[in-house]
């Protein structure tokens, strides 16, 4: 930032533009300054930032026009992300796609690290190593967080492993699998990254160029109950959608039971009697697949 705490910008034309930086941002003007100064920063300038803010009402817009005037803001009622980043998607001028949560940051190197690599190999998707930082802590992922290149489709089943704010995309890849679920208001990216690394190879590129944060009180993993109830939509929809082999068809059913006994136990727990006897008969309805 400069003196006056503005952030320092160039503004690209068009013709310019090899990333387009999506943010979207609901209630994060305390973290919001963070995210875009390290856009800012980034030793790659052919890019556009656009800051899709999903019905704030923390002066987050008043922010981005005194200090950030340069990125394109776009402003809509509150209607979650996804709505959020598809409106970022369609404003995209770029040849390239790139998220970053409000609440994360980039290294300086990140941007031409991997549009470099993109654009070198012929990528479509690609994604970085990260580096975690929750309550104000490091802390190193678990082994079922460890990264992988290529046909990443059955590691992604159990849980994301990329995670949105390290993945650059080519635009086209949209066009083909979609955009993000405007019904889902979490596990969003779940969901497309299984129509992704089901179509695509995905390029992981081994080096931590983010930081991301967490332990936050307004994260969507805080404020959701049963979060695998959407993880188990998003898998019948791929399963019902795609031409699956017959591999990768029973290791989604497989995972549809696994997550699936999962919700039960808490819907058992919780006395929601609806729900048991829904992944009742869900589980027993896939065991019966699985079976034959």
């Amino acid at each position: 930032m400069d003196a006056r705490g503005h952030i320092s910008e160039r503004r690209n034309t068009e013709d310019d533009v090899v990333v387009s930086v999506v943010i979207p941002t609901h209630n994060r003007a305390w973290a919001l300054p963070s995210a875009v100064e390290s856009v800012f920063e980034q030793r790659f300038d052919r890019w556009e930032l656009i800051v899709v803010d999903d019905g704030s009402t923390d002066g987050t817009g008043d922010w981005i026009q005194k200090h950030a005037p340069r990125a394109r803001y776009i402003y809509q009622d509150n209607r979650g992300v996804s709505t959020a980043r598809n409106r970022g998607i369609e404003a995209a001028r770029g040849r390239y796609i790139a998220f970053l949560d409000s609440d994360d940051r980039w290294l300086p190197e990140k941007l031409a690290r991997q549009a470099a690599v993109m654009e070198g190999e012929g990528a479509d998707v690609s994604y970085t190593d990260e580096i975690w930082i929750r309550n104000g802590r490091r802390v190193n992922p678990k082994k079922r967080h460890k990264k992988h290149s290529g046909d990443i489709f059955l590691q992604s089943l159990p849980l994301v492993i990329v995670s949105p704010s390290s993945v650059m995309i080519r635009r086209e890849v949209f066009s083909d699998v979609g955009l993000f679920d405007e019904t889902l208001l979490a596990c969003e990216d779940y969901d497309l990254w299984l129509r992704i690394t089901c179509r695509y190879p995905v390029k992981y590129i081994d080096e931590a160029l983010i930081v991301k944060t967490g332990g936050h009180d307004d994260q969507l993993s805080h404020r959701w109950w049963g979060l695998d109830m959407l993880r188990v939509y998003a898998l019948e929809k791929i399963l019902a959608v795609d031409e699956l082999s017959p591999e990768r068809a029973r290791a989604v059913m497989e995972e549809i039971v696994r997550k699936g006994r999962v919700v039960l136990g808490g819907a058992k727990r919780r006395g929601n009697d609806p729900a048991v006897r829904y992944y009742e008969d869900m589980v027993n309805r896939y065991e019966r697949r699985l079976e034959t």
